[in-house]
């Protein structure tokens, strides 16, 4: 596989790295063998499979595992019901008697079942390596991540520059003025694709890493391989779009450590592990179910120091690069969320503010367009006149996808082709607005 393109450190376009060639030899896995043997017996706990199909499901060259199974053979684990192809690769093996009851016992010490893991040291390699060749974008990059929004040049200009950092960003303001959605742009505008490992090994030890919650594939690893066609790649990792996961009001401490299951023995790693790469977004910040103080310090360490320190059950401590860029994004007073020592730590503040008229106009056209609605101006100044300016109400970003919303809804009740009128925004901002506003002439954040 060809590295992934992008801009290097000198914002001319460059190459992220690609993950490792495919290994040849057992040795070249960075696993112990025995770590490999204990994993294909319990693959073929699910029934016979050909050499073929058990590589794919390992994700493994096959001239890696043939040796092995020759030897589970000689040990009476794994005998051939069939053949279905030609050579070692084309036989059906399945378990013997014997070889059921050893792979029920590497079962009750991890029951992972999968690709095979990768060795830590790869992975922090390979992490390392896209730190170092971290993408800088420039306006024009920055802009495409936000194609579908509303951004004013100011909020671009600020924005920029942190993410060049790569380090974290503080985003506050008002309720509803598009914190979240300006995080998940930065994460589109880091662009580039990027891998990342099904699972780690870490002394014997399995951490899955890949979640199909928080990761998007962008190439699938490929039908079951055969014996002459040989992947250019390791496919023990995916190649995805560079993460952005978002948290909110559920986050933990416990989330942001290793999740070991009690029962499949075996770890998920942690929320801010899978979003490596790319970014990480702590929404509604200050509104966890923990304390901030202990949240923030939680992250003094690694936004420091770029590296993260995870502990397993055994109490084996170890780190893992940080290259992760964070957002705190929240509608409270950063000062009343943290101290100055760790506001120093991040370095970017950027305040979300309220749009103009101009910007509040263009986002209700674009909404428009994209709702299939006929789009008028005059609309808009019959809001400012009727609502905005009597009640002084404070224009939010997402007034205009919410109210149009709310049009589209009546339209559907009454069996009507949506389109926007006076009656049907008067009937939606009296269900959107407090009507308490009115007699007390004080504005109102939605």
């Amino acid at each position: 596989m060809s590295a992934v393109t992008a801009f290097d450190q000198t914002g001319r376009v460059g190459t992220q790295p690609a993950p490792p060639p495919p290994p040849q030899t057992i040795a070249d896995t960075g696993l112990h063998p025995d770590t490999l043997a204990q994993l294909m017996l319990k693959t073929l706990i699910a029934g016979e499979s050909s050499g073929t199909q058990l590589a794919d499901a390992m994700r493994l060259p096959y001239s890696v595992l043939d040796a092995m199974i020759q030897h589970a053979r000689v040990e009476k684990l794994i005998e051939v019901r069939g053949a279905s192809g030609t050579g070692n690769a084309g036989y059906r093996y399945a378990l013997t008697d014997l070889g059921r009851d050893r792979a029920m016992q590497f079962l009750d010490i991890n029951r992972y079942v999968g690709p095979a893991p990768v060795p830590l040291s790869q992975y922090n390699a390979y992490v390392r390596a896209c730190m170092a060749a971290r993408p800088w974008i420039d306006k024009d990059c920055l802009g495409r991540g936000f194609e579908s929004l509303i951004v004013s040049e100011t909020m671009y200009d600020k924005l920029g520059p942190a993410v060049n950092s790569g380090k974290s960003l503080f985003l506050y303001g008002k309720p509803g003025n598009g914190k979240t959605v300006i995080a998940e742009g930065i994460g589109r505008a880091l662009g580039s694709d990027m891998h990342v490992p099904n699972a780690i090994d870490v002394d014997g030890q399995t951490i899955t890493v890949f979640d199909p919650v928080n990761h998007v594939l962008t190439s699938k690893h490929g039908s079951a391989q055969s014996v002459i066609a040989v992947s250019s790649h390791d496919r023990r990792w995916e190649q995805i779009r560079r993460p952005v996961v978002v948290v909110g009001g559920e986050l933990t401490l416990e989330m942001l450590d290793l999740t070991f299951n009690p029962i499949a023995r075996f770890y998920e790693a942690p929320i801010q592990m899978k979003a490596i790469g790319g970014v990480f977004v702590v929404d509604d910040f200050g509104r966890q179910r923990i304390p901030p103080r202990d949240l923030l310090n939680r992250w003094i360490v690694p936004l420091e120091s770029r590296v993260d320190f995870l502990t397993l059950h055994t109490g084996r401590k170890f780190e893992v690069p940080f290259n992760v860029f964070i957002i705190f994004a929240t509608n409270l007073k950063p000062e009343s969320l943290a101290d100055e020592a760790f506001l120093r730590r991040i370095p970017y503040k950027i305040r979300a503010k309220n749009p103009t008229v101009d910007e509040y106009t263009r986002i209700f056209e674009l909404v428009c367009r994209r709702r299939g609605l006929a789009f008028d101006p005059v609309m808009v100044e019959y809001l400012q006149r009727k609502y905005y300016q009597p009640r002084k109400l404070q224009m939010r970003a997402c007034h205009p996808r919410d109210l149009i919303e709310q049009v589209i809804d009546m339209c559907r009740y009454h069996a009507k082709e949506p389109a926007i009128t006076r009656e049907l925004l008067d009937a939606a901002c009296t269900s959107y607005f407090l009507e308490e506003s009115e007699s007390q002439g004080n504005e109102v954040a939605i």
